[in-house]
């Protein structure tokens, strides 16, 4: 049985994957705000911990695709 290779690492659409991610977590968060409203104190705290995770996440994923940015612009990519 012939073992199996990794796949090779292509990183060539991953600035279009995180756009595509940020704005799905950008939808979330907008759509958790909407719900703060209808909801008790409680799951408000829940939702507005959650939220800063979310805007955490998208920072790191603006960084990331600048990142690869500067990989394509130099070549790595």
């Amino acid at each position: 049985m012939p073992q199996q290779q990794p796949k090779p690492d292509d990183r060539s659409n991953n600035v279009e994957r995180l756009h595509e991610m940020i704005e799905n977590t950008k939808n979330k968060l907008h759509e958790a705000e909407i719900s703060l409203e209808f909801s008790s104190a409680e799951d408000q705290q829940n939702i507005q911990l959650k939220n800063e995770r979310r805007k955490q996440s998208i920072q790191a994923m603006e960084d990331e695709i600048q990142d690869e940015m500067n990989a394509r612009k130099n070549g790595e990519i």
